[in-house]
């Protein structure tokens, strides 16, 4: 299994940026499709971004589309998302996942590996 560990998180005022990085280690990054999934308090976990094994397609989901950016690079074995005008329901766990399926939805469990995240808090 891939090890992943997420940095970049901290608290930032509402329509500020941050970055998110998500290193890999252990396996041969570009098999796998990588994801942003986040976790509010009280919620279910729920999908951000993927991006295909060569860096291209990247996937969003509605709520981040136009404001986050995921993006990767294969030969520092990293992804990364980018996060601009941040809102305050923004503020959660974001976690990077990693998956050798050869076809992915949204849903977590399309995932095999996870990092143990990083938390993000955007106040108003």
């Amino acid at each position: 299994q891939v090890q992943l560990v997420e940095s970049g998180g901290g608290l930032v005022q509402a329509g500020g940026s941050l970055r998110l990085s998500c290193a890999a280690s252990g396996v041969t990054f570009s098999n796998y499709v990588m994801g942003w999934f986040r976790q509010a308090p009280g919620k279910e976990r729920e999908f951000v971004a993927r991006i295909s094994r060569s860096g291209g397609t990247p996937y969003y989901a509605d709520s981040v589309k136009g404001r986050f950016t995921i993006s990767r690079d294969n030969a520092k074995n990293t992804v990364y998302l980018q996060m601009n005008s941040l809102k305050p329901e923004d503020t959660a766990v974001y976690y990077c996942a990693a998956s050798r399926r050869l076809v992915v939805t949204t849903t977590p469990a399309d995932f095999d590996s996870w990092g143990q995240g990083t938390q993000v808090t955007v106040s108003s």
